[in-house]
């Protein structure tokens, strides 16, 4: 079996992972790992070339349309696939979604790049004032968006996320807001690849509660990995 690979080029705005080896059910987790530790840069696209990729489980082809869908919820990344053999370029484009998908990276490079989606963000310390500044920033992203409503949610959202980051990660903290075409997109990047856990339910009034509060307020969270720790997003509907 041919070991799978994974190489990254950053190309102008956008990364390229050149994908090499044998694509099975085995080996869908460290493509799926690659692709997704792109996004924490928000390039403007990333670009998956399969050129050298030779597809044993054909089930496995679905880790393409499953990154790019999570790319469309943070950050808004397009995922653009290069497949010049036809029987994987069939099996990527009939799947769910019908992604688009190119015969050649140069034809995935010269497509015209989707608008970036505003944001506003900023680099934190690992002090408890930086929830403050969280909550400060969303209400600045919600007032320059004309969301009003969403103030208090997303004020509450960023604050619990930047707290959880300075509680359990100890380091430097990136905060992000974005607006989405429905969501506003909520994103902490820290430098732990320790991820948080949903807590259970408790009426101890000295439990944890900060995720459970992101749970109910979110229409959507999670937890992707970056090259050097993790971004825990979510999105809220209202935009």
């Amino acid at each position: 079996m041919s070991a799978m690979r994974c190489e990254i080029e950053p190309v102008g705005t956008r990364l390229i992972v050149r994908i090499r080896g044998e694509l099975t059910l085995l080996s869908v987790p460290r493509v799926r790992a690659a692709l997704l530790k792109c996004l924490a840069d928000h390039p403007d696209a990333i670009v998956a070339d399969l050129t050298g990729v030779t597809v044993i489980d054909p089930a496995a082809a679905s880790v393409f349309p499953s990154v790019a869908r999570q790319a469309s919820l943070w950050p808004g990344v397009p995922v653009l696939v290069v497949a010049p053999d036809p029987e994987v370029a069939r099996l990527i484009s009939t799947g769910p979604g019908r992604y688009p998908v190119f015969p050649s990276v140069e034809a995935a490079l010269t497509a015209e790049p989707r608008p970036r989606m505003p944001s506003i963000g900023e680099t934190l310390l690992p002090v408890r004032g930086s929830a403050h500044r969280a909550r400060e920033l969303a209400t600045e992203a919600c007032v320059r968006w004309s969301a009003p409503t969403l103030i208090g949610p997303a004020g509450v959202v960023a604050d619990e996320l930047v707290t959880n980051a300075v509680v359990h990660a100890n380091t430097m903290i990136d905060l992000r807001l974005t607006r989405g075409r429905r969501y506003l997109i909520i994103g902490v990047r820290d430098g732990s690849a320790a991820e948080p856990v949903l807590p259970e339910p408790s009426e101890d009034p000295d439990a944890p509660r900060g995720l459970l509060l992101v749970d109910a307020m979110a229409a959507r969270w999670g937890v992707l990995p970056a090259p050097d720790g993790k971004v825990v997003w979510a999105t809220l509907r209202g935009l």
